[in-house]
Order: C-alpha cells, then structure tokens, then sequence
C-alpha cells in the first residue's frame, strides 16, 4: 500500500513490569465526576447523566518527562485522574459486561487552558482549546487489571513542589466505571487502545513553569513531570 505521507509513529505507553507498550487510539474524559469537583466548579453534584470529551493521543506525555506549558494561555490547571485503558471495544456494553474491555488502569492529569474553557463556555462555543493540547495528557505506566483488581478503591492525590493540592479516593467517582463504559459505549464505537480519564477530585487549581507535579494512586506506578516554559 502507498501512503501520500508516511503515517505517525504510534503513541504508547509503557505497561508496568513488562517490555510491552499499549498503543493509544482515542482519549475519552468525564467531566464533573467527583461531587466535591462538581461544587467546587459552581455545579449541582447530584447525579445528572455522565458527560464526555476528548483528547487527542499526541496529548499523552510519558512518566519523568517535561510538559511545555500551552501557548495563548495563562491559567492553566492540574486535574488528578483515574485512567482506564481498553483492549476490546464494541457499542452498546452491558455495565455487567463493561469490565471485560480493560486491559490495565493507570493514573494521569488532565491538563486544562482553564483560560480558554471559561471564554467557550461563556460564548457558548465548543471548549476543545481549553482541553486539547501538547501534553494535555500526561500519563504513568499502566498496571494489568489481572494484576491490580477492579480498584473500587484507592487514595488519589497530586502535589506540585511536594505540596498536596488534590486528595480523594477513587471511591467517590458518582460514574463508577463499568458505568462509564457502557455509557461511553452508547455513544461512540468504542476501540481496543481507548483510555477514559474518569474524573477528577477537588482542588484543582494552577501550574506554573518551573513546577514538579507528582500524581498517585495507590498500588498504581507513580507519575511525575515538569511544567517548561517552552
């Protein structure tokens, strides 16, 4: 076959314990997925249907790497999250069924223009610009799900300098995650090398360059990086 271009090098991430790499497709996140979050965001944390966006698999950023703060922004935040990395996909999963899909879990940050989100959603415009960026990603090695269980819970937390900013256990996710899935499932044509950040718990806050963010979840490989400047 002949290409008009040579097609990208695929974007992975390493798996804990092994030579193996798992291969990133599409990247899916759930907002306001935390109660204390959603309050803190000036949202009603009761309930409501879970929702999504994306990021683009060159938004992943490998362990004890450096992020390149984003350009056309000056606020951007730090969100801790759970990730969930799939090796079968399908539409329309059962929650029974939902946990068939994972592979492994990790933990990564969801990097935000909070900047650029706030001006899109006051406009009423699309906030992809506030998602969606060079390392808008990072990521730590992924841990098997044979090997680590389904994690229904675990302490979670992020410090910037050695300072705690963010702390919660994966426990108080309102979409737990077979229910994500499935309802992710609905939506979209779900595919091996899928991973879902499945929200984040209060405390989000600013990075600034120069900063050391270390992001962990227990029994989890530990993820730490630096904000450049450039």
């Amino acid at each position: 076959m002949s290409y008009v271009f040579e097609p990208r090098d695929v974007i992975s991430v390493p798996v804990a314990g092994s030579t193996e790499r798992f291969p990133v497709n599409n990247i899916y996140c759930v907002g306001r997925n935390y109660a204390d979050h959603a309050i803190e965001m000036g949202f009603d944390p009761d309930r409501e249907a879970p929702f999504f966006f994306m990021k683009p698999a060159y938004a992943v950023l490998s362990d004890d790497a450096e992020m390149k703060y984003p350009a056309h922004s000056s606020d951007v935040h730090h969100e801790v999250e759970l990730v969930v990395a799939l090796h079968h996909g399908g539409t329309n999963i059962s929650v029974d069924e939902a946990m068939s899909l994972v592979y492994a879990y990790g933990v990564g940050v969801d990097m935000t223009r909070r900047d650029l989100q706030a001006e899109a959603k006051e406009k009423s415009r699309p906030w992809e610009a506030g998602k969606t960026f060079l390392h808008a990603a990072p990521c730590a090695a992924l841990h098997k799900l044979s090997e680590v269980g389904q994690l229904n819970e675990a302490v979670i937390t992020l410090r910037i300098n050695g300072e705690t900013r963010q702390a919660g256990d994966v426990n108080q996710m309102i979409w737990k995650v077979p229910e994500i899935i499935s309802r992710l499932s609905e939506l979209f044509v779900l595919q091996p090398g899928d991973m879902i950040y499945t929200g984040t718990p209060a405390g989000v806050g600013p990075v600034l360059p120069g900063d050391q963010i270390t992001a962990h979840i227990v029994g989890l490989s530990e993820l730490s990086f630096k904000v450049s400047s450039s």
